[in-house]
């Protein structure tokens, strides 16, 4: 595994990291594979925290890891927890355009074996981090990342908690909520066309099936990627921000985590 740290080293060097160290926040991109693909995740904590902490996978949306999903990484940090947000798509796989977002987005949905190892590939490598507790894991996921974070649980993965951010709910393999283990909280924009409510409703019926302990929110006027303002404010699209969603969405997570994990910052 290869890791590329922010550090501060000398004041030509501080100029350089001037945008990943902030106070003390440490960032770094961090190299792994998942069989034979290389994979380039990043990784944000404080070290000022001290003992091992919970950590949290930050599944990215369907453009791949970039600004949004670091920001949101970087949020988490700043609150106590050690931050990971995987490389899904494969290193240097950055979908600039929706076409070739949804492209590639739509080689792991139809595959959710390789995504559901994808999103593993990215637990162990959280777990392995020295300052966390690996018994408290919980992952989060937006978009194509909620509909990840989901699958990660539908495969059995060791995880505290899981919530997904308007992400998709549909899975193929609906039979395998019996193997969740982690309690489970869907934020949902209750006026989303492209999570429609015949999905969820197949959804709800697969968590009371499973025997799953799994609440659903839904945010009334919220529709897709009602999180992330760069999705505009054109709610006729299907995809826009919606401010008051964004912060109940995030209210609504860290009391879950405070459930899983006892309280932090």
């Amino acid at each position: 595994m290869k890791v590329w740290t922010s550090v501060l080293l000398a004041p030509v060097v501080a100029l350089v990291w001037s945008a990943s160290v902030q106070a003390a926040l440490r960032t770094k991109v961090v190299e792994y594979k998942q069989g034979n693909t290389v994979l380039e995740g990043y990784l944000a904590y404080d070290d000022a925290v001290t003992g091992k902490r919970p950590g949290v996978l930050v599944v990215h949306e369907w453009t791949g890891i970039g600004p949004y999903v670091k920001r949101r990484t970087n949020q988490l940090a700043k609150m106590g927890y050690v931050a990971f947000a995987p490389d899904i798509y494969g290193k240097g796989i950055r979908p600039s355009n929706p076409k070739a977002a949804g492209a590639e987005a739509t080689k792991y949905r139809s595959n959710r074996a390789l995504l559901r190892d994808r999103a593993q590939a990215g637990l162990n490598v959280l777990r392995q981090q020295t300052q966390v507790d690996p018994k408290r894991i919980a992952a989060i996921g937006y978009c194509f990342g909620g509909g990840t974070v989901l699958e990660l649980a539908r495969s059995g993965a060791d995880l505290a908690g899981v919530v997904s951010f308007h992400g998709n709910l549909d899975t193929p393999n609906p039979a395998d909520a019996k193997n969740i283990k982690a309690k489970v909280l869907v934020l949902h924009g209750g006026d989303d066309p492209l999570v429609p409510d015949e999905q969820v409703q197949s959804f709800k019926q697969e968590m009371r099936q499973g025997k799953v302990n799994w609440e659903l929110v839904s945010y009334g006027g919220a529709v897709h990627s009602f999180t992330n303002a760069e999705a505009g404010n054109d709610v006729s699209t299907g995809v826009a921000y919606n401010r008051t969603a964004d912060r109940r969405s995030w209210e609504d997570m860290k009391q879950f985590f405070t459930e899983i994990f006892g309280n932090r910052r």
